[in-house]
C-alpha cells in the first residue's frame, strides 16, 4: 500500500480545521470544493499584480467581469465608480507605461466565500520608479478588498477597493506621464 494512503485521514482531518466556518457553511461544508475556490481566489488577486507588471494588459483585462466597481478614493480622492474592465485597464496602461518600472505585492489573503460569490482582503504593497531618473520612487502600502462572482469561465473581479494606510516618496511618480506613452 502506498504511504500517501495511510497519510490522508490526516490530511482530511487538517483540511477540515483549515477552512474558515463561515466560508465552509456557505460552501455546502465540502472542505476540498472550499480549499481550491480559496486557492483560486488568491492566485487571481496575484496574478493580476504579475499581469500588470509584466504590462500583460489582455491578461490583466481577463481577470475582471464586463463592468467594475473600483474605488481608489482614498489614493486618488474623488468617488467610487463602476466602469467597464477596459476602461480600467487602458488606465493603468497610460499610467504604468512601458518605461516605468512596477512591482505589486499582495499577502495575508483572507476569503469569505457565499456560493458564487467571494470576497478577498489582503493587503498590498506597489513600488514604481520612473525611468531614467534613479531614485525617484515612490510607495504605498494598503489593503485590499476583491469581490468576486463566479462566471462560466471561473472567478471573475466584481469590484476592487484599495484603502491606503500609508505612501513614501516622490508623490508624482504615481501620476507622472511621458509626453508619449509607448505602452506594450
Amino acid at each position: 500500500m502506498p504511504r500517501w494512503i495511510l497519510c490522508l485521514p490526516c490530511f482530511l482531518v487538517l483540511l477540515s480545521t483549515a477552512v474558515r466556518p463561515d466560508s465552509a457553511r456557505a460552501a455546502g461544508s465540502d472542505p476540498l470544493r472550499l480549499l481550491l475556490d480559496e486557492r483560486e481566489l488568491v492566485r487571481l488577486t496575484n496574478e493580476i499584480d504579475v499581469a500588470v507588471d509584466r504590462k500583460e494588459w489582455d491578461r490583466a483585462r481577463s481577470f475582471f467581469t464586463e463592468n467594475v466597481r473600483v474605488d481608489f478614493t482614498s489614493l486618488v480622492g474623488g468617488t467610487a465608480v463602476t466602469i467597464k474592465a477596459g476602461e480600467l485597464i487602458s488606465g493603468w496602461r497610460t499610467n504604468l507605461f512601458a518605461d516605468k518600472k512596477t512591482m505589486h505585492l499582495r499577502g495575508n489573503h483572507l476569503v469569505t466565500i457565499d456560493g458564487d460569490r467571494a470576497t478577498v482582503y489582503s493587503h498590498g504593497y506597489a513600488w514604481n520608479q520612473l525611468p531614467g531618473v534613479g531614485t525617484d520612487l515612490w510607495e504605498v502600502w494598503g489593503n485590499y478588498t476583491h469581490e468576486m462572482t463566479r462566471t462560466q469561465q471561473g472567478w471573475r473581479v466584481t469590484a476592487m477597493t484599495f484603502v491606503k494606510t500609508y505612501e513614501r516618496g516622490n508623490s508624482l511618480v504615481r501620476t507622472f506621464l511621458p509626453s508619449t506613452t509607448k505602452g506594450k
